[in-house]
């Protein structure tokens, strides 16, 4: 997703490249075939024919929905108490005989 990220309209010959060089992924082209299907069947990749290329390119709305429905890290409430009450605390020095 990176690499679409940076350009679009790629075709899978470019995207295998890049992953090649920027990377040093060694995956076969069918497998990264496969992985765009994927990421297109979710809606993450649109593709669009141009003549005999088929163009892949980068759609990021559904990860825009995900940060609006769940809170930013460090923004969750604190974990409820248990249902034993609090940990009693340590007895004060003056309470030790």
């Amino acid at each position: 997703m990176d690499e679409l990220a940076q350009r679009p309209d790629q075709t899978l010959f470019e995207i295998c490249s890049r992953l090649v060089m920027n990377h040093a992924v060694s995956i076969s082209r069918q497998g990264v075939s496969q992985h765009l299907d994927v990421l297109e069947r979710a809606g993450l990749v649109r593709t669009e024919r141009r003549g005999r290329y088929k163009l892949h390119t980068l759609t990021p709305a559904p990860l825009e929905r995900i940060t609006t429905r769940w809170p930013p890290t460090g923004s969750a409430s604190p974990p409820p108490p248990s249902p034993a009450g609090p940990p009693p605390s340590p007895p004060s020095p003056q309470e030790h005989p």
